[in-house]
């Protein structure tokens, strides 16, 4: 068994410990914020128009009346939180689709801008919403970052993905792509790397596309995570996965995309120029999620809100967030959640890292950081532990361990909803 393995299968048992959640039907509240402390606010919207078979993600079929009244309750949301005394510099906005009803996203993102000094803005789309009108209407709305789902510019795999049909193929992608040019400070494309079918030269001329033909200011690639609920239509849709590969291509997307200029901005990210990245829980310790579905990390416990919609709506019709689950952490795990966060972003801060944790963080974390010492992932100088070169495809491998458990405990609590 490789040393990458074993770190992979303790992992998964402290997956189990972070993600054993303690549920309320009633509501729980979240703890009252840090006087002067700014946190980042993260609104899921889980509506799409087609539900990818690989998607593990919480989603839900369109339906205009309802994803109306969704947004009602999630500027709702926003008001209790303001109200609470919650102060945010930061939003996301992810899915599912937010930009299905632009109307709706707009007025929520004011929302948040009237009450809170925010000053960046990222919000997740797919290439069918990218008309100009939309983009110029979203960037006046203080949009700082858009990224947008392309998957791959295979016209099999897309096909393979049911995304074909409904956002086109690869030369009508590419022509949406370019009408972004310029529009936004960062300019995103989520990538997905490993499907059954990919081959190495179709992960090449992925790369050449973003690359030398558009130039996009950023690139997310993620690997191929699955979870039960979409395990068996992702094999009859697109086949079984080879985790054997994983680790070849992402060394071809690195060397690719470093040797073009490119940055890590996170195991996963590559970025041109600074600016706002997907992974905001490696960026930032603490953070607000609202809307069904989101997570939230306050004073060393993860939230999670309902992924029933009919849950959700009746909680913040009471006056609620739509919290409903909590785990809290002991403080040996709270550095291990702060261990894997920090360094998928390719480096850990000693000096902060002490002061978070009163002076305890490396005597406590000794055998963590043995272990990834031995495995040749990390190099650790006087004041930061950076990532290596193979630390970076651990992280990779760690954090999609992270999200198909997260993945997981979204099916277990949908298929709780059913039974109960």
């Amino acid at each position: 068994m490789s040393i990458n393995t074993l770190i992979s299968r303790l992992f998964r048992s402290f997956n189990r410990r972070l993600l054993g959640f303690e549920e309320s039907s009633a509501g729980i509240r979240l703890p009252a914020p840090e006087a002067d402390r700014l946190y980042l606010l993260y609104l899921h919207v889980p509506y799409c128009v087609v539900l990818c078979p690989f998607c593990s993600f919480h989603r839900v079929e369109f339906e205009r009346s309802k994803t109306e009244r969704y947004f009602a309750c999630l500027r709702s949301e926003i008001q209790l939180m303001t109200d609470a005394g919650f102060n945010f510099d930061e939003l996301y906005v992810g899915g599912g689709t937010p930009t299905v009803l632009p109307e709706e996203l707009l007025s929520t993102i004011k929302l948040a801008q009237d009450q809170h000094p925010i000053t960046g803005v990222s919000v997740e789309t797919n290439p069918d919403h990218l008309r100009r009108d939309n983009l110029l209407r979203l960037h006046d709305a203080g949009v700082t970052r858009l990224s947008v789902g392309v998957q791959s510019f295979d016209d099999r795999l897309l096909k393979e993905m049911r995304r074909f049909d409904e956002y086109g193929s690869s030369i009508e992608i590419k022509r949406r792509l370019r009408r972004m040019q310029g529009i936004f400070e960062t300019f995103n494309v989520d990538m997905i790397f490993n499907f059954p079918h990919q081959t190495e030269s179709s992960l090449h001329r992925d790369l050449d596309v973003l690359i030398e033909e558009i130039g996009v200011d950023q690139v997310s690639f993620y690997p191929l995570m699955t979870a039960g609920a979409t395990r068996k239509k992702m094999f009859q849709t697109m086949g079984s996965v080879d985790y054997s590969r994983e680790q070849s291509f992402y060394r071809i997307i690195a060397e690719r995309m470093l040797s073009a200029g490119y940055t890590r901005t996170s195991s996963w990210c590559f970025s041109r120029r600074p600016g706002m990245f997907d992974e905001y829980i490696a960026g930032r310790e603490e953070y607000v999620g609202l809307g069904s579905g989101s997570f939230s990390y306050l004073q060393g416990s993860l939230f999670a809100s309902t992924f029933s919609i009919n849950d959700y709506l009746r909680l913040v019709g009471d006056g609620l967030t739509g919290t409903a689950r909590r785990r809290e952490m002991t403080p040996r795990n709270q550095m291990r959640y702060y261990l894997l966060m920090q360094l998928f972003s390719g480096a850990l801060d000693k000096e902060a890292a002490e002061t978070r944790f009163n002076g305890r963080f490396q005597r406590k974390m000794w055998p963590e950081l043995a272990a990834l010492r031995a495995a040749g992932a990390i190099h650790s100088s006087a004041n930061t532990i950076t990532l290596t070169e193979s630390g970076y495809y651990l992280w990779v491998l760690l954090m999609r361990e992270f999200f198909t458990g997260v993945n997981n405990l979204r099916d277990q609590m949908r298929q709780h909803q059913v039974v109960r």
